[in-house]
């Protein structure tokens, strides 16, 4: 009992200070630093295939939890690179204003 509460509190701690900082970002910085850390999520795809491959005795549901976080990881990575590209793109010179 005490460890679910003690993982409540760090839980309760990470979001108030998730929250005070990303609403000191300036809005110039979100979009990159946004892209950034969801191309860094890709660690998440090795800790999804090492549950996912994890034949304990509850092998069927460590597989289908595995499956489910492969699948949003791999929305979340390729989202970080489709936004990184896109910003990238509003840095490039047009062909007409050469």
């Amino acid at each position: 009992m005490s460890a679910l509460i003690f993982s409540l509190f760090i839980f309760v701690l990470a979001c108030f200070i998730g929250f005070e900082l990303i609403s000191k970002v300036p809005p110039t910085l979100h979009t990159p630093l946004m892209s950034g850390a969801n191309a860094i999520s890709g660690i998440t795809i090795v800790g999804a295939l090492i549950v996912a491959g994890h034949s304990g005795l509850d092998s069927q549901m460590s597989q289908i939890i595995g499956f489910v976080a492969i699948v949003f990881a791999t929305i979340n990575v390729v989202g970080g690179f489709m936004v990184t590209d896109r910003m990238l793109e509003m840095f490039k010179k047009k062909e007409d204003e050469k």
